[in-house]
């Protein structure tokens, strides 16, 4: 894939990808939600399009973020599995939750309490780690 960038800073760069509306989200939803399938993500509260999902999904894939997968019991639904760059994005968004606990909370009259806030605070590496193998774990059969 030959993917335009704007310009050659490293920030830059990454927000090119990163750094719409949905990219995160759904690479959120795929590490702590479990969401695997199409299916998963429409039905999720974000209420992503179907249309602007099926881009960004095939986005991802051919920059290697996610891979898609069929699970040998059913060969009609695509499975999508974060990859070792996927995962590598696990310390970004841990780094936004707690960002956004302390910078958008009093914005966001609705926002969850999270416990798991008050646990990436106290040993953000740890809890990096633990999630990490947690999705590991958890995907490891479709691999």
């Amino acid at each position: 894939m030959d993917y335009k960038f704007r310009c050659e800073c490293p920030i830059t760069s990454a927000l090119d990808i990163l750094g719409d509306k949905w990219v995160l989200v759904i690479i959120k939803q795929m590490l702590i939600e479990d969401k695997k399938t199409f299916k998963d993500f429409t039905e999720s509260d974000e209420a992503i399009a179907t249309n602007i999902l099926a881009s960004k999904l095939k986005c991802l894939e051919e920059l290697g973020i996610i891979t898609k997968t069929q699970p040998p019991d059913n060969k009609k639904t695509n499975l999508y599995l974060l990859t070792e760059k996927g995962l590598a994005l696990t310390p970004i968004i841990v780094e936004l939750s707690i960002w956004s606990d302390e910078n958008v909370r009093g914005l966001n009259k609705i926002m969850r309490d999270s416990p798991e806030i008050a646990i990436m605070k106290s040993d953000k590496n740890s809890f990096i780690k633990m999630i990490i193998e947690a999705y590991k774990a958890k995907t490891e059969k479709f691999y």
